[in-house]
């Protein structure tokens, strides 16, 4: 669905979920990014039960809504910035687990000889 290295911003402010692909692509105008450079947007309903996902694939805009049936996205506190996710937290937030569990693999370094 979404590539791997393609930069992800979290918003946390809950938004108007009866915006639909042009009203997400204002909002993310109006914060002073631009909406068509690749990056995939992501907002939070009121009760954090839906999200709703936008960017700009190179041939189009893109729009993903979920609902979650129990329970709801895990979130950052209202008020703070938009946070950067990488994939794995991207894929986590998605299936409705906490992303911010989720940490980069720490690679092992091959120890030299000497």
């Amino acid at each position: 669905m979404i590539p791997a290295g393609v930069k992800v911003l979290l918003s946390a402010q809950p938004i108007d979920f009866r915006k639909g692909m042009d009203g997400l692509l204002g909002l993310v105008r109006d914060a002073g990014h631009d909406p068509f450079n690749g990056t995939v947007y992501v907002f939070r309903s009121k009760r954090a039960d839906r999200l709703r996902m936008v960017w700009f694939d190179g041939t189009g805009v893109c729009l993903v809504s979920k609902r979650l049936e129990t329970g709801g996205f895990c979130w950052p506190k209202v008020g703070q910035a938009r946070i950067r996710l990488n994939q794995a937290q991207t894929l986590a937030l998605i299936d409705g687990l906490d992303w911010k569990r989720v940490r980069p693999e720490k690679v092992a370094r091959p120890r030299l000889a000497g």
